[in-house]
């Protein structure tokens, strides 16, 4: 796990070996070294743990994300701010199957941080209201749910949505 700057740093010394090629006429290597230069631009945006984790949830195998989370050993360090929301939304994730109350932190500190697609900030604060209607706080779940039912554009979360209206009459 490489720190955040050191990818950076990396892209800096493929662009000046890019250029040097340039320089000594082998243009060949250059466009090469330039072409290189995206992947540890892109890795730095895209954290290579958090994408192999989100194969592994996609799957259903919460054992294998949580194991490839684990390899980040300190996430403000490591990634940006965004992927660090994406961090705490995998593991609320993943917690919100066995342990509410440290999901409801997870979630809240993903929201905090930002999360860069409107479907992962609805399905975040869908949980939230999920926690909220479970402790009794009913208008704060209402909240929660007329924010995710917003930030659900395609509708994918519109029969979790109805149903935890129809739970939340019967408190």
């Amino acid at each position: 796990m490489f720190h955040k700057n050191i990818k950076l740093i990396l892209a800096g010394l493929l662009v000046v070996a890019g250029v040097w090629q340039f320089t000594e006429s082998n243009i060949g290597n250059g466009i090469f070294l330039i072409l290189l230069t995206a992947i540890p631009i892109f890795l730095y945006f895209k954290n290579e743990f958090i994408l192999l984790a989100f194969l592994k949830l996609r799957k259903q195998d919460f054992e294998g994300a949580k194991k490839w989370l684990s390899y980040i050993k300190n996430p403000e360090a490591a990634l940006v701010r965004k992927q660090q929301g994406y961090f705490n939304y995998l593991h609320g994730i993943m917690l919100s199957q066995t342990n509410i109350n440290q999901a409801e932190k997870h979630f809240k500190k993903a929201i905090e941080l930002g999360l860069s697609m409107d479907m992962d900030l609805a399905v975040a604060k869908l949980n939230l209201a999920g926690v909220a209607m479970s402790r009794r706080r009913k208008l704060e779940a209402t909240n929660l749910l007329n924010e995710a039912k917003k930030l659900d554009k395609q509708g994918m979360l519109k029969e979790q949505i109805t149903m935890m209206k129809e739970q939340m009459k019967k408190i």
